[in-house]
C-alpha cells in the first residue's frame, strides 16, 4: 500500500493534560525544560529587536538606509516568531494513546497475515514510520526529532513550520550581524560622536552581545535548515537516519517529498500561516 493511500485510525479519547492546554483546544507540551527554552528563544528575539531598533537604526542619520533595513528586519522577526509559535502549538502528528484495543484492531479489518505494531509505552497502534517520544509521551508520525527550543516534536504536521523557523532565524541573524558591523564601523568613523543614543561602552556591549548571538544562531540554524532539507529530499527522517532503519516504504522523489511537506509550489511555501492539505485519509469519528 502506498503512503498516500494509507488509512490511519484514531479513537476518540479524553484530553491528555500533558499535551494540551486551554481546555484541550491547543496543543502544548507541559515540559518545564522546553517551556524555559521557548521563553529564552523569545527573549533573544526581543533583545535583537531592541538593539537593532534603538542602537543601530533609529540613531542612523540616513532615512532610506534606516527605513529599508527596519522593514526587512521586522519582516524577518515577525515571520520567525510566527513560525516558532506555529511549530510549538501545532500537533506534530501524535497517535492517540491506548487505541490498541481488541475492538479497534477488529475494526481495522486486517487481512490474514497482515502485521500491525503496538507501542508498549503508550499502548497505541503504531503506524508506519511513527516513533515514540519520551518527552511528548506519544508516538509521533514521521517524527524527525524533539526540539526543546520549540518545546515540541518535529513531525508530519509541523515540519514545514520548523523549517521556516530555522530559515527566518538564520536570515534575521545574518541581517542583525550586518547591522552590528555597519554600526561599529560608523561609530569608529565618527569617533563615537552622535552615532548612538547610549554611551560608547554601553553601545559596544550591546553590539558585541548581539553580534555573538547573531553569529551563533546563524550558524546553528543554517546547519539545521540544511539538515532538514536533506532529510525531506531523501524522504528519511532524522531519527530514521540515526537508527539506520531499513526503508519499508516506497520512497518519493525529491520533488514529491518537498511537496508533501510544503504543498504545491506557491508563495505559501514561505508562509507560516498556510499548512499543506493532509495526504493521509483519516476517519472523522476516529480523530484525536
Amino acid at each position: 500500500m502506498d503512503d498516500n493511500d494509507q488509512v490511519i485510525f484514531y479513537p476518540n479519547q479524553g484530553v491528555d493534560p500533558h499535551n494540551r492546554c486551554c481546555g484541550g483546544s491547543m496543543w502544548c507540551i507541559q515540559d518545564i525544560c522546553g517551556i524555559i527554552c521557548a521563553i529564552f528563544t523569545w527573549l533573544l528575539i526581543l533583545y535583537a529587536e531592541f538593539v537593532v531598533t534603538f542602537v543601530t537604526l533609529l540613531p542612523c542619520p540616513y532615512p532610506i538606509f534606516q527605513c529599508v533595513n527596519m522593514v526587512i528586519f521586522q519582516i524577518f522577526a515577525f515571520l520567525a516568531m510566527a513560525s516558532h509559535l506555529r511549530t510549538m502549538f501545532t500537533d506534530p502528528g501524535a497517535v492517540p494513546k491506548g487505541n490498541a484495543t481488541k475492538e479497534m484492531i477488529q475494526h481495522l479489518g486486517l487481512r490474514e497475515g497482515q502485521v500491525i505494531y503496538k507501542c508498549p509505552k503508550c499502548c497505541c497502534i503504531k503506524p508506519s514510520r511513527a516513533h515514540h517520544c519520551s518527552v511528548c509521551q506519544r508516538c509521533i508520525r514521521k517524527m524527525d526529532h524533539h526540539c526543546p527550543w520549540v518545546n515540541n516534536c518535529v513531525g508530519e504536521k509541523n515540519q514545514k513550520f520548523f523549517v521556516l523557523f530555522t530559515l527566518y532565524i538564520a536570515a534575521m541573524s545574518m541581517h542583525a550581524l550586518y547591522l552590528c558591523v555597519s554600526q561599529f564601523v560608523w561609530c569608529l568613523h565618527s569617533e563615537w560622536k552622535q552615532c548612538s543614543w547610549y554611551t560608547p561602552p554601553a553601545t559596544v556591549v550591546f553590539l558585541i552581545f548581539l553580534g555573538f548571538e547573531a553569529l551563533l544562531f546563524a550558524i546553528f540554524t543554517l546547519v539545521m535548515f540544511a539538515t532538514q532539507l536533506q532529510a525531506i529530499c531523501s524522504d528519511e527522517t532524522g531519527i530514521e537516519q540515526l537508527k539506520k532503519e531499513e526503508a519499508r516504504w516506497m520512497k518519493k522523489s525529491k520533488w514529491k517529498s518537498l511537496q508533501a511537506v510544503f504543498g504545491r509550489v506557491s508563495i505559501t511555501w514561505l508562509s507560516p500561516f498556510s499548512q499543506p492539505a493532509p495526504k493521509i485519509k483519516v476517519d472523522n469519528y476516529l480523530q484525536v
